[in-house]
């Protein structure tokens, strides 16, 4: 089974990862030379030791396989040998999600991120048979990714502890926010926890998850990456401190969702990833007025205040 370059004992997928944004250019196509120097950025100076890539915040649902496959290659040869490279490989499709997953193999992925299957609401027999199906697909380690608000169906606890006995499978990404149904599968389990959703980073990290796949990760990355190391050293109040820090952040996510606040939040740090495409809109004026404001209240140094003027340029 292929080993992730950043994975240790209990970290399958290592720390902290950025569900990375998908680059396009003024004309609304793939930036593959951007997305290469956004890796770079976030595994080089933002602190990360992962990325999620083709997920939800790269806009998997209006991307093309090849354009995904595109994608894939150019952030493996970027930062494939010193960062962990998670392809999102999940839809509600069993076959397609076997044909992402062997094409992400083969491009380089060192993991796969794998949804609940959204829409059709499957049963948990379903649910057992479809990840299972996946995972027998490639030799790549398997984060299953558990969002019932998007999915409607949860994974239960008792489908958990079964899918932890498939040797491929070793992670969940929660974002089910039942932080007592992920202490029940971690005290029966093998299965490796992350955070899947960002103001409850520091809760998960209590009852025993090992990291993070982030949205604000990309520009707080470091942050996140303080307050795990805190925790884990005992530096409780530390850890607290950085999580309150970061409300603003939190804020300005849920305010207007990850896509639209990560391409934001970059324009306004100096990068430019183009605007989401649609069914997503690009910030209004608003919208990026009340982003600025909470970065600057989280104590970020903006080099593009004046985004909120070029947002309809």
């Amino acid at each position: 089974m292929t080993v992730c370059p950043t994975a240790t004992e209990g970290r399958p997928f290592g720390r902290v990862l950025t569900a990375m944004v998908t680059p396009f250019d003024a004309d609304g196509k793939l930036d593959l030379a951007l997305a290469q120097e956004l890796a770079t950025y976030l595994v080089d100076h933002v602190g990360n030791d992962g990325l999620v890539v083709n997920g939800t915040t790269g806009e998997s649902p209006t991307t093309s396989d090849d354009e995904k496959e595109q994608l894939l290659r150019a952030v493996v040869e970027a930062v494939g040998d010193r960062a962990t490279v998670v392809a999102g490989a999940g839809t509600n499709n069993t076959a397609h999600s076997v044909d992402l997953a062997r094409t992400a193999e083969k491009a380089g992925a060192h993991g796969l991120l794998v949804v609940t299957p959204y829409y059709s609401r499957p049963p948990q027999e379903g649910l057992l048979s479809h990840f299972t199906t996946v995972a027998d697909a490639t030799e790549l380690p398997v984060m299953l990714y558990d969002i019932p608000p998007r999915s409607v169906v949860p994974i239960h606890t008792d489908t958990l502890k079964r899918l932890a006995e498939h040797p491929q499978i070793k992670a969940v990404k929660d974002s089910k926010h039942d932080l007592w149904a992920g202490s029940e599968v971690l005290s029966n389990s093998d299965l490796a926890y992350y955070s899947g959703e960002d103001p409850l980073n520091l809760p998960w990290l209590s009852v025993g998850a090992v990291g993070f796949v982030s949205v604000i990760g990309h520009v707080v990355g470091d942050r996140l990456r303080k307050m795990l190391d805190a925790y884990e050293a005992g530096d409780i109040a530390t850890a607290r401190d950085v999580h309150v820090g970061l409300m603003p952040v939190y804020r300005s996510m849920n305010y207007v969702g990850g896509v639209i606040f990560s391409k934001t939040a970059l324009r306004l740090c100096g990068y430019e990833t183009g605007h989401p495409r649609l069914p997503l809109p690009q910030a209004t004026d608003e919208q990026v007025r009340v982003i600025t404001s909470d970065l600057w209240d989280a104590g970020l140094v903006l080099v593009n205040p004046d985004a909120a003027a070029e947002v309809h340029r």
